[in-house]
């Protein structure tokens, strides 16, 4: 898929600060956005990895959604149940009962 000038600038910022939750998350939306859900899930599976002492709890919901596009369903459950619970501890009970709902419609 094409880069974006978003995609740069944020690999640019991500250049300067490799660790920053928010804007890894921000360029793998770019990615879905433009219609490349494998670099999406990608950059989102480097996302949780980095953030496995404070997990970045939205992650989980949009790796699980981006597998899901790509047909890899049991793939997706189980970075929804990941998810879960990462949001369970981190008492995100909205995230948790989104990630529960879509799990739900796999299995």
């Amino acid at each position: 898929m094409a880069r974006t000038p978003r995609m740069a600038q944020i690999e640019a910022l991500l250049a300067e600060d490799p660790d920053d939750a928010f804007l890894r998350y921000g360029l793998a939306m770019e990615h879905a956005s433009s219609g490349d859900d494998a670099s999406c899930v990608s950059v989102l599976r480097d996302l949780i990895a980095r953030t496995k002492e404070n997990p970045y709890v939205p992650a989980f919901l949009q790796c699980g959604q981006a597998l899901m596009r790509l047909d890899r369903a049991n793939e997706a459950a189980e970075v929804l149940r990941q998810g879960i619970a990462a949001a369970g501890r981190a008492g995100d009970l909205h995230a948790q009962g989104e990630m529960q709902g879509l799990l739900a419609s796999l299995e």
